[in-house]
């Protein structure tokens, strides 16, 4: 009778166990933060990959815009005041820049990136310079943005783009 006891009680506790085990696998304490866990780090690399391209294109749009204010402002002939030396004018090309980055308070563009040209009336060839009256002035800028989401980065070259915006149009015949 001992044996047939012995084995009642291992049967009763390997059911026991397994009831045990069938409990555990069915209960979902836990679940949701394992969720979290894989879901959440794909959320936020979209959401900053969403912001990246984002950042982009209105980078994009504010080079455009602000190239477009400084030719407009530039073919006027008019000088801006000197915001370091008030009473005195910028030079006419410094006046542009000026200009361009009023146009674009959200993105620091250094002097290097604007090239100035002019088409003389009558020439066919481009010329260093904003040019005078009745000459067409073209101002190019090159602006670099850097990406932040480091998932995209490697598809662009140094993990950067490289902007290059112009506009061109033709000088007033009168300068003030």
């Amino acid at each position: 009778m001992k044996t047939t006891t012995g084995r009642k009680r291992r049967c009763k506790s390997l059911r026991t166990d397994r009831r045990r085990l069938i409990a555990r696998l069915r209960d979902a304490t836990g679940a949701q933060l394992v969720e979290a866990a894989i879901v959440t780090p794909l959320l936020l690399l979209l959401t900053f990959s969403i912001i990246d391209f984002a950042s982009v294109f209105y980078v994009y749009l504010a080079l455009e815009n602000g190239v477009s204010q400084a030719t407009r402002y530039g073919i006027t002939g008019q000088l801006m005041d000197d915001p370091d030396n008030p009473g005195e004018q910028l030079p006419r090309e410094e006046s542009i820049k000026l200009a361009m980055r009023q146009a674009t308070p959200t993105l620091t563009i250094d002097d290097a990136a604007f090239t100035f040209s002019h088409l003389p009336s009558g020439e066919d060839t481009w010329v260093g310079g904003a040019g005078g009256p009745d000459d067409i002035s073209k101002v190019t800028v090159n602006y670099t943005w850097t990406i932040m989401t480091p998932v995209i980065r490697p598809f662009f070259d140094d993990g950067q783009i490289s902007f290059t915006v112009e506009s061109a149009m033709k000088n007033e015949r009168r300068f003030d």
